[in-house]
């Protein structure tokens, strides 16, 4: 595998946003075929996050700090996991669904991979679609 040139986008998406659209549609946007969430920072008033192993969600609505959100970006699907944590200190971690709305702010950096493609294909081993990654052609 050959290393990649990389270029970054940065976005403040607002109050009231859903973070997991806002990606989605930035994807779209800039027609992103291999790209990864270089940071984020931000708070969420509805959390919505996949827990691990299940298609069973944690839905939470409060006042929520993102402490992480990381993972791939590509036209076929995002693989996404965010933790937060509440005012008590608490932490919540899963993959990222649509319906974590914004509270004050989310300040995201996303990085695109020059010379890859991200695909995402059913894995007969995990039984999920998961990453596939390939050299561009010159």
């Amino acid at each position: 595998m050959q290393t990649s040139s990389a270029k970054f986008l940065a976005f403040r998406f607002l109050p009231g946003q859903d973070i997991y659209l806002e990606i989605e549609s930035v994807i779209k946007k800039y027609n992103i075929s291999a790209g990864f969430i270089a940071t984020v920072v931000g708070s969420l008033t509805k959390l919505n996050l996949r827990l691990a192993n299940t298609f069973n969600c944690l839905q939470k609505e409060g006042h929520f700090e993102i402490v992480s959100l990381v993972g791939t970006l590509s036209p076929q699907g995002v693989h996404l996991h965010m933790c937060v944590s509440d005012s008590t200190g608490a932490t919540y971690g899963g993959h990222l669904k649509p319906g974590n709305i914004l509270y004050t702010t989310g300040e995201v950096v996303i990085g695109i991979l020059n010379d890859y493609d991200f695909m995402r294909e059913h894995c007969e081993k995990s039984g999920w679609p998961e990453l596939v990654v390939k050299q561009k052609k010159e």
